[in-house]
């Protein structure tokens, strides 16, 4: 079966991993077009995001919420420069689970370029339930980890063009 035929898709973003690597090439998402290409192209009916929970960040989690995306937070903790670091990585791992154990989806994507997933990766494969990883690194970072899986892997730069922020149009009508 395709992933055409799959209309109860899940898909598990980490933020963290997402955000820096997209940043790294330079440009910015605009997560709502990507929520809507996540959802046309793979059919995602839920879109979950792990992120770390800052106050001064409610317009943002307001934004991601309206745009479709189920936000899963993290409590933040800082380093010694005061840079808030929220790792998501078992909690995206335990949602992802529990949906594989109660059958809350048909396929699942995972977002991320991060080799701690790896174990994840290989039981969803085993189960036939891995749809694709969407690698937000180029190829070079995308850990061995994760490839060595001999899984489905696509490069999010590809997609540049359909997931990018544009700036707002001169006249200020507000249209992308």
């Amino acid at each position: 079966m395709d992933s055409k035929n799959h209309k109860n898709n899940f898909a598990y973003i980490d933020v963290a991993n997402l955000h820096n690597a997209i940043e790294s090439f330079g440009w910015k998402l605009d997560y709502a077009r990507f929520r809507i290409w996540l959802k046309d192209k793979y059919h995602v009916s839920r879109a979950y995001l792990f992120i770390g929970l800052i106050p001064k960040n409610a317009s943002l989690y307001k934004y991601l919420q309206e745009s479709g995306f189920t936000l899963v937070f993290k409590e933040t903790v800082y380093d010694h420069n005061g840079k808030p670091k929220g790792n998501c990585d078992a909690d995206l791992v335990v949602q992802a689970m529990q949906d594989l154990y109660e059958g809350n989806s048909d396929k699942m994507i995972i977002v991320s370029s991060d080799g701690d997933y790896a174990s994840l990766v290989k039981l969803l494969k085993e189960k036939d339930r891995l749809e694709v990883i969407l690698s937000p690194a180029i190829a070079e970072k995308c850990s061995i980890l994760l490839k060595r899986l001999n899984v489905n892997i696509s490069y999010l730069w590809q997609q540049k063009s359909n997931i990018e922020l544009k700036e707002k149009a001169p006249d200020g009508d507000k249209t992308p």
